[in-house]
């Protein structure tokens, strides 16, 4: 017996009704090129395209969804590789990285009267530039604190 006859074919796992795209299909779908999509499967161990029996990669409905995400997240909300692959990985065991979190001291309120004394807040632009604006800076903010985060958690 040979090992292609005794090895699994992961073709078997598919349903025949499933859709299944190429890597140039999926490439011309979503605007990515053929080595990125290689190449995130390398970085997100999540991705896992099953391999037909001469070892071209076929991307189930999930697999295409997941790279939907994958490239959402590293070019429309700016997430790192490392960033994007630590939010799948949480979204996928259903924590959100709060449970990671140090407890913090508490921090004391400042008195009402201080409160009322203040000047009022401005108000937040309503054009979209200045909403973009604010969006990006947040963004910028919550990866450095998930770094500073990682970092925290190697100690």
């Amino acid at each position: 017996m040979s090992n292609e006859e005794s090895a699994p074919n992961p073709l078997e796992t598919v349903p025949d009704d499933e859709r299944l795209y190429g890597i140039a299909q999926v490439s011309r779908m979503l605007g990515v090129k053929p080595f990125v999509l290689r190449y995130w499967e390398s970085e997100f161990p999540m991705l896992e395209p099953v391999k037909g029996k001469t070892g071209h990669r076929l991307y189930r409905e999930e697999d295409v969804e997941l790279v939907k995400k994958i490239k959402t997240l590293l070019y429309d909300e700016g997430f790192t590789i490392a960033g994007a692959r630590r939010h799948l990985q949480e979204l996928a065991e259903g924590t959100n990285g709060n449970d990671a979190l140090p407890d913090l001291p508490e921090i004391e309120a400042a008195p009402p009267s201080e409160i009322a004394a203040a000047p009022p807040a401005e108000a937040p632009s309503h054009n979209s530039h200045g909403v973009q604006l604010d969006r990006a800076v947040l963004l910028e903010l919550r990866d450095a604190l998930r770094s500073f985060l990682t970092l925290l958690e190697r100690k």
